[in-house]
């Protein structure tokens, strides 16, 4: 009888408005599958403890507050994802002495590739030391230092659970940012191409937040873009990026489309005249998101490999799964491509990232490969993560 492995996964991603945390059990062994989801739950940041992240992320503080403000809230971020991980164990009815291990992700504050280094912060001794549990996290530098861009990482976990002998499948994470990862039939982890496209919801939100004052966190169910008009020759400008041109591997960030470029998209629209609503501002910027993935599926994917046939079936997760308008847009941008939520194949989409770093952490403690080193760009398969005993 092959043994399980009760781990924890915790993610806050660009967005930074929430910790994910699942508890997943796995095999004691290499092999994913199978594998149960036994607890999800979402715990939301408070907005002025998300407006810092950002602010910091964004570089907006004074030299001298950066360095105290990295400090503080690297702990308080400790603090905060310890108190996830407690709650889904309690919640499952789980002792924390029965989970192997807590895998964290961290709360990306800065990700430079150029410069081969990036930067997630949620202090993980504090996340030992409150839950008692081995902690892995600090997943991005190893591959960095094996050559890497850092990201993505979800797609080894892409691979892991949701690739099929038979059926190509394309998979897309739209969370602060989008990323995309193709999956040919069968087995072979060569095989997969995966980079992340753009933006997903980092400028929408931003543009969001700064129009209602900081009331409203992002466009709740793709209301204001619905009400919107798509701004086709600025939708054209934005299209008209050298990121999206890129081939992979590539990754990127807030430091390219994070709060920063939101403000100065909404200054611009702004400074454009009048006769102009700001929801057709959010209604293109998610067609930003939605039509640069249609390019990248249409266009990116065969200029990487000749060999991806066209993509059938496209299975999102992230926050951009629950918005409908998001949604129809990607329906749009991709006719005749099935366009659904990871759910349909039994991986709930709000739960796909933290689920990711719970796979992860298990493989480093097992000392298995735990990246997929074609779509990061490294020169070999390493195991990413530091641990930190409980």
């Amino acid at each position: 009888m092959i043994r399980r492995m009760l781990v924890i996964g915790l993610m806050s991603g660009t967005s930074a408005d929430a910790v994910d945390a699942a508890l997943v059990e796995w095999p004691d062994a290499p092999a994913a599958r199978p594998f149960r989801l036994v607890a999800y739950r979402e715990t939301a940041f408070p907005a002025d403890l998300q407006a810092r992240i950002h602010a910091l992320a964004a570089g907006e503080l004074p030299g001298p507050e950066v360095l105290r403000e990295l400090v503080a809230l690297d702990v308080e971020l400790g603090e905060r994802f310890a108190e996830a991980a407690i709650d889904v164990a309690r919640e499952a009815g789980v002792a924390l002495d029965r989970v192997d291990a807590i895998a964290s992700h961290g709360q990306t504050v800065a990700h430079h590739p150029e410069l081969h280094g990036t930067l997630q912060i949620g202090c993980p001794s504090l996340l030992a030391q409150r839950s008692g549990r081995t902690v892995v996290a600090n997943f991005r530098p190893r591959d960095m230092a094996a050559g890497g861009e850092g990201a993505p990482l979800a797609p080894f976990f892409h691979f892991s659970v949701l690739a099929d002998e038979r059926e190509p499948r394309g998979v897309l994470n739209l969370g602060g940012i989008a990323n995309l990862t193709w999956l040919p039939a069968g087995t072979d982890p060569e095989a997969v191409l995966a980079f992340d496209v753009g933006p997903a919801n980092s400028l929408v939100d931003g543009v969001v937040q700064i129009l209602s004052d900081g009331e409203e966190r992002m466009d709740l169910s793709g209301l204001r873009a619905a009400r919107g008009r798509i701004d086709e020759a600025l939708l054209a400008r934005l299209l008209d990026d050298d990121y999206l041109r890129r081939p992979a591997p590539k990754s990127t960030g807030r430091e390219r489309y994070g709060r920063a470029e939101a403000e100065r998209r909404l200054s611009d629209w702004r400074a454009a005249g009048a006769g102009r609503e700001d929801d057709d501002l959010v209604a293109t910027l998610t067609a930003f998101t939605t039509e640069a993935v249609g390019l990248a599926c249409r266009e990116l994917l065969p200029s990487v490999d000749d060999q991806a046939p066209r993509i059938e079936r496209l299975l999102v997760g992230g926050g951009g799964a629950a918005n409908p308008t998001m949604m129809a847009g990607l329906a749009s941008a991709l006719p005749g491509v099935t366009v659904e939520p990871m759910d349909a194949v039994g991986v709930p989409s709000a739960a796909a990232e933290a689920m990711a770093f719970s796979l992860m952490g298990r493989n480093a403690l097992l000392g298995v490969p735990n990246h997929l080193s074609r779509c990061t760009g490294a020169s070999h398969a390493v195991v990413l993560g530091e641990i930190v005993p409980g």
